[in-house]
């Protein structure tokens, strides 16, 4: 499989096929397994073998198949398949630091990721810094010596923000800190975060790899010592494991996830460009445009691709962007991302709610910032019904 390319590894990578050979993957949908002898369950639960398993908590068949092929997509050497992208962070988080601990971390994050840093392990003793993500100097400012973690999204939710993975990887790296990446926005598909730099790498499989809205799942990405001795020891005995009708529903996902993300990325870049300098508009945000401030750094980083998905800063504030999502026709309300449908939400007043109003403001979420998730639509239908929308601004 080493020697596949990606769209070769992400319809055939990890299968494991039944002494029925299948075409499509098995669903082993199954809590336990028997064993041969109660010699041979002992040996089990001292080690397992790559194809032996003791508890759907700790493992399956097709749990298994999902995290060979991601792992492979993402050039990580294991992976560990969790119920949800939360779990997939607050796993990788919480395995990696205890009390006295120091994190720094990028200050814009999805608002469930602050609670996590700053309710959840701030409340066991894990001291928190905040910086700007963008700013090396800010980076190099917070780490210390006792610095155990750096933590921040590749390209920010919902204002698109894009980190040079690289040189933070770096400044971590220089007082021995683990760098821990949420690559949602940037995709496994576009972005090279563990060639780059990343210790471990966490995705919403929710997102972009189901692509059709269908399930929950996450995973966390990184070396086999990680994933199986610091990870695997926290999930397994906490619960957040993904079930196997998930795991099989991403493998699906995985089989198409290159082709879907090219094309919503492709037709991303055409809404902003069409977009951009609309008198409807305060500011539109997309990383493919070439007056986004990173967008050098999406040329370097990404391959030029901008990503799927684009905020749009609509004049009038709450009231307006209001009115410019109800009179959508295509795309529909809704707080998911990565969909083959195209999805807009109001990030302050949903996704990013709980956050205070100063918080907002310093992160760039105003009353009237739309956040809009490219599917897979026609982009002249998409670029239609956004414009007619911003008629009834």
């Amino acid at each position: 499989m080493s020697g596949w390319k990606t769209r070769t590894n992400l319809v055939h990578g990890g299968t494991r096929r039944s002494q029925y050979n299948e075409v499509s993957e098995a669903i082993y949908l199954t809590q336990g397994f028997v064993y041969d002898s109660a010699e041979q369950a002992e040996a089990r639960f001292i080690e397992s073998g790559p194809d032996e398993f003791i508890y759907a908590r700790y493992g399956n068949p097709t749990v298994a198949m999902f995290e060979e092929r991601i792992a492979l997509l993402e050039g990580a050497e294991d992976a560990f398949a969790t119920a949800s992208g939360m779990a997939a962070v607050n796993g990788a988080l919480m395995s990696l630091l205890k009390t006295g601990d120091h994190v720094v971390a990028a200050r814009a994050l999805f608002g469930s990721c602050l609670y996590i840093l700053e309710d959840i392990l701030a409340r066991f003793g894990v001291e928190i810094t905040l910086v700007d993500g963008t700013d090396l100097n800010a980076w190099r400012d917070a780490v210390r010596d006792d610095t155990k973690v750096v933590f921040f999204e590749s390209m920010s939710n919902p204002t698109l923000e894009v980190i040079d993975v690289t040189a933070v990887c770096e400044i971590a790296h220089s007082v021995g800190a683990t760098v821990v990446v949420d690559n949602v926005f940037s995709t496994p598909v576009f972005s090279k975060a563990i060639e780059q730099g990343a210790d471990v790498v966490v995705y919403s499989a929710t997102k972009h790899i189901d692509g059709q809205g269908r399930t929950l799942g996450g995973v966390v990405l990184g070396t086999k010592e990680f994933i199986r001795k610091t990870l695997e020891p926290y999930m397994k005995h906490t619960g957040g494991s993904m079930s196997p009708f998930n795991a099989w529903v991403m493998l699906k996902g995985l089989e198409t996830i290159d082709l879907r993300v090219h094309a919503q990325a492709e037709t991303a870049l055409k809404l902003a460009e069409a977009l951009n300098g609309h008198p409807k508009l305060l500011r539109t945000i997309y990383p493919g445009l070439k007056d986004h401030a990173q967008n050098a750094l999406v040329q370097s980083q990404l391959g030029g691709k901008g990503g799927t998905v684009l905020s749009l800063d609509v004049k009038g504030g709450q009231a307006a962007a209001f009115r410019f999502l109800n009179a959508l026709e295509v795309a529909v309300i809704s707080n998911n991302l990565g969909d083959a449908k195209s999805i807009c939400t109001h990030p302050a007043t949903t996704t990013h709610q709980r956050l205070p109003d100063d918080q907002k403001v310093e992160l760039g979420i105003t009353p009237g910032l739309v956040r809009f998730s490219v599917g897979l639509e026609d982009p002249d239908d998409l670029i239609a019904d956004l414009t007619a929308a911003l008629e009834q601004v």
